[in-house]
């Protein structure tokens, strides 16, 4: 039986967290500029490094009436029951996540702190504000590293069992098992997506792509963990947002949906790949790009291989990614060499700060 709703579903007032961030300012836009969109956005952000309002700028002058930002932690349970209170919205998206793993083998406590007290904050705050409302609705963004690591073969489904092997996917599985928990105690009304590896414009500067792209424009060595061999399956983050708004608009509450693109590369390739793009875009050729790649070592608990079965969201709610990933990074390594000045930004302040106490002047390796 398909979990589609009969006709879909009109969206009013959304709450939008880390809606400055990667995923969450590429949303809004996309939401906005929609024809059968006619609702409004309040995009609530702790512009924590990651956040950057300048990613949002065209927004703010296309879309002024209908877009409204709030600064405020997910931590602060007071601040997000007020937001619920005073502006009243009908719909969360809920993006405000600590993402890097990295960052989570470094500093797992903030990720505690945000991806599960905060979701929970935010459940409760929704609860309290919605009681038994059938026409509102929680969309949760959620990772397919809550499901852990895959052989050689295989791919995860929506029934895929939860395997979680660091600090982010653990915070992140807690966070998924709080909304479902919800949804059956209390009525709350929600869908929940995992996603794939995400890549575009607008990404901040310490994820894979655009670390590669950043090197390669200031000629530096090109990390690859251990021999490179990692597998991920990369989705352009414009077909991720699309895949949610069809989520929340055509799905039936209480459905989990997988959101992949089937492009799976692993690490090395992914590299090879960008490097052959970068050198004639460089003055370079691909071999010379390719000299910088510098092998080091392995992070802990590295999950092997990340692959989405995304045929039920397809087949059900007729949502299905538009970019490839060849083309997908060629627009994404040309956005990060037009736009230096949005980089720069980004990269300054408590990122460099961060950056400096855990690594040193160095930088990761």
């Amino acid at each position: 039986m398909s979990a589609a709703l009969d006709k879909p579903r009109k969206l009013g007032t959304l709450l939008v967290t880390g809606g400055a961030g990667f995923i969450g300012s590429h949303f809004i836009r996309r939401v906005l500029d929609r024809t059968e969109f006619t609702g409004s956005v309040i995009n609530f952000d702790a512009l924590t490094y990651a956040g950057n309002p300048e990613s949002l700028a065209d927004v703010v002058e296309k879309h002024r009436s209908r877009y409204r930002f709030v600064k405020g932690d997910l931590v602060d349970r007071e601040a997000v029951r007020r937001v619920f209170q005073e502006l009243k919205p009908d719909a969360v998206v809920h993006f405000a996540a600590e993402s890097h793993v990295d960052r989570s083998i470094h500093g797992p406590e903030a990720f505690v702190k945000t991806n599960i007290l905060g979701t929970f904050n935010l459940l409760e705050s929704a609860r309290e504000a919605w009681k038994d409302r059938s026409d509102v609705l929680f969309h949760h963004v959620s990772t397919d590293e809550v499901f852990g690591s895959l052989g050689a073969e295989g791919f995860f489904t929506e029934s895929t069992p939860y395997d979680p092997r660091s600090p982010y996917s653990a915070s992140k599985a807690a966070a998924d098992h709080l909304v479902r928990a919800a949804w059956h105690t209390f009525h709350l009304p929600y869908t929940l997506t995992n996603c794939s590896n995400n890549y575009g414009s607008h990404c901040f500067p310490e994820k894979m792509i655009p670390v590669m792209v950043e090197n390669m424009l200031a000629g530096k060595p090109l990390p690859v963990y251990g021999e490179g061999k990692n597998v991920r399956e990369w989705i352009h983050v414009e077909d991720h947002v699309d895949g949610i708004f069809t989520v929340m608009t055509r799905s039936k509450p209480g459905e989990t949906w997988l959101l992949g693109s089937g492009e799976e590369r692993c690490n090395l390739d992914l590299v090879h790949a960008l490097c052959d793009l970068a050198g004639p875009r460089l003055g370079k050729t691909a071999a010379d790009m390719r000299a910088l790649i510098t092998f080091v070592k392995d992070r802990p608990g590295h999950d092997h291989r990340y692959a989405i079965d995304a045929s039920r969201v397809k087949r059900e709610l007729g949502w299905s990614p538009r970019w490839n990933l060849e083309k997908g990074l060629e627009a994404t390594f040309d956005w990060y060499r037009a736009n230096r000045t949005w980089v720069e930004r980004v990269k300054s302040g408590a990122y460099r700060d961060w950056m400096k106490q855990n690594y040193g002047e160095r930088g990761p390796s």
